[in-house]
């Protein structure tokens, strides 16, 4: 069992338009309402594909009450914990070659008790899991270190923890060696200071992540496909995408994937890519379910350091 935990979770509309032009009238092609939050995600797409798990959503207002109800509908396993302030709104805007504008509001803030009603429901639902997974921006005024010490309370309880997220939240649950950590391309270079021009800036800076607390690394690198650090191996792989729509979410599919798929070595690193790229041919935030699938797609090859890095990744 899986046990995600969203700190800033959201409701997700993305619109898809033909293009977009800044100060004109665009008709929107289609829209697309759903749950959001990086843990939210994993927990979406976790279920898609008959993995059992539990997402921890603390949640308020309307839009909240609306998310609640949403993830309810979808026969999400969770655990909902009312805040005061309320749960906030994206927008996406999705273009036909896969190019996706986001606008994300920034949250409600967190008091020190709500944290730790979150975080004793986090290890009420873990006690028989095998992962939590902590992910997703940090919302108002909740100090940088809550990943930190929420990893450390974890792993004294005896439970893999994930880490999924950015800056210096990033930076500071290092220092409490997460079993995993699942950045992307800027992340990976925000953290460390690295210019990910190459793939060998993308192992140079996974390397020094895990010198600073990291057990293993899976940074995924967009167009790019993704890199697996784990023990003394590197691994990279690759898997193509025909008709790119919605890149929301992918990460999410992505460590969603290496999870379900044991979370070990090439075979992890398969199914997370074959996962994440599976997500990119959906609409909005919408989770692949198995005939959505295709892991003879994803190529897993030596890392050679010169390979070039599409600009953007």
């Amino acid at each position: 069992m899986i046990v995600t935990l969203t700190l800033n979770p959201s409701l997700d509309r993305t619109i898809e338009v033909g293009s977009l032009t800044r100060g004109t009238v665009i008709r929107a092609a289609a829209a697309h309402l759903d749950p959001g939050g990086k843990g939210v995600n994993v927990s979406r797409a976790l279920l898609a594909n008959q993995v059992r798990s539990c997402a921890v959503v603390p949640f308020g207002g309307d839009e909240g009450r609306q998310l609640v109800s949403l993830l309810s509908s979808e026969g999400i396993e969770m655990i909902t914990v009312p805040v005061a302030g309320t749960t906030r709104s994206n927008v996406a805007l999705a273009e036909p070659d896969g190019t996706v504008t986001k606008i994300n509001e920034p949250g409600t803030a967190l008091s020190p008790a709500e944290l730790d009603t979150i975080a004793e429901a986090v290890l009420g639902a873990a006690s028989s899991a095998d992962w939590v997974v902590a992910s997703g921006s940090l919302p108002p005024e909740v100090p940088a270190d809550v990943y930190a010490r929420l990893c450390e309370r974890f792993s004294e309880a005896g439970i893999n923890v994930a880490v999924d997220t950015s800056g210096p939240a990033l930076v500071a649950a290092l220092a409490e060696a997460p079993a995993l950590v699942k950045p992307n391309r800027e992340e990976l270079g925000e953290a460390t200071g690295i210019v990910i021009s190459s793939l060998g800036d993308a192992i140079k800076a996974a390397e020094n992540l895990r010198a600073r607390g990291a057990g293993t690394v899976l940074a995924s690198l967009g167009a790019d496909g993704a890199i697996l650090l784990q023990d003394d191996q590197i691994w990279y792989g690759q898997c193509p995408v025909a008709e790119p729509r919605s890149t929301v979410g992918a990460g999410d599919a992505m460590l969603a994937g290496f999870l379900a798929g044991g979370a070990r070595g090439e075979s992890a690193l398969i199914e997370a890519l074959a996962w994440a790229t599976a997500a990119v041919g959906l609409p909005g935030s919408r989770m692949p379910s198995p005939h959505h699938i295709h892991r003879d797609d994803v190529r897993v090859t030596g890392a050679d350091p010169a390979l070039p890095l599409r600009s953007g990744g």
